[in-house]
């Protein structure tokens, strides 16, 4: 999340749009409420509106993961005086280990600007850590939030809802105007929070499998629960868990994904 310098054209290949307005970065920071006590990361930092509120609140502490090389010598010069506090990781956040930034006892707090073309499957890349997170702020494109969100019957809800929300509470926040980035978006984005749950609500026994599940179910929305698992489960034995293979995939609640997984893995344990 950054404010549009001098000189920087926001590359479209990363999906840069500099947030510039203060009103904006103001609520986020509100939202994240950091402390010097906590270790924060922002991922996409660009060049520091945000970064530099987040140093501010935690005396430096403060790790970045910024993949545009030409940004990197600009927030070192721009932060000199953090540097003994303040780490930039040259490195696409897709790829990065973040378990190598935790130093202590204290868990991460997570913040980023996504682009679009990445934000998916980042998320799950980060929900893949979860157990070191203690929460994530997200500027996201609205629809993804929304999918974020989503529950049953919803025309958003799908593969990355079911996996959030098996992981996380899912907080949208508010929504921020194209108008607030430079250049502008053609769509509405939206602050979302993601709190890791210490236990699921709704544990899996294999959470590979419940993810395999899902992701096949969703292979083919328009397409039943009969013909998108049928590789994986028979019809006969989706009604014996008390689910109407007749259904379409996002008719099913979190519970009942978990169900269908379970019945797999306990059947995969007999062999």
């Amino acid at each position: 999340m950054s404010k549009k310098p001098a000189g920087h054209k926001a590359r479209k290949r990363f999906g840069q749009n500099f947030l510039h307005d203060q009103g904006v970065i103001g609520r986020i920071i509100r939202a994240i409420n950091p402390q010097p006590k906590h270790h924060l990361v922002e991922i996409g930092p660009g060049l520091g509106a945000l970064t530099e509120e987040l140093l501010d609140a935690t005396n430096g502490h403060l790790d970045a993961v910024e993949l545009d090389r030409d940004l990197i010598p600009v927030l070192r010069t721009q932060f000199f005086r953090y540097a003994d506090t303040f780490t930039i990781h040259e490195a696409d956040a897709l790829k990065f280990d973040f378990a190598g930034l935790k130093q202590d006892e204290r868990p991460l707090r997570i913040v980023g600007n996504l682009p679009y073309n990445i934000s998916t499957p980042l998320i799950f890349h980060l929900l893949s850590f979860n157990g070191l997170i203690e929460d994530m702020h997200f500027m996201l494109q609205k629809e993804v939030v929304d999918r974020l969100a989503a529950g049953p019957g919803d025309n958003h809800y799908g593969r990355l809802g079911i996996m959030a929300q098996y992981y996380c509470r899912v907080e949208p926040l508010f929504i921020v105007p194209p108008g607030a980035f430079s250049p502008a978006p053609k769509v509405d984005s939206a602050i979302v929070r993601l709190v890791p749950y210490a236990e699921p609500p709704i544990p899996a026994k294999d959470v590979g499998q419940l993810q395999h599940v899902v992701r096949t179910a969703f292979g083919q929305r328009r397409k039943t629960l009969r013909n998108n698992l049928k590789q994986l489960i028979s019809a006969d034995a989706l009604e014996a868990l008390d689910i109407d293979p007749g259904l379409r995939p996002e008719r099913l609640t979190l519970a009942e994904f978990v169900r269908i997984s379970d019945a797999l893995t306990d059947a995969a344990n007999k062999t």
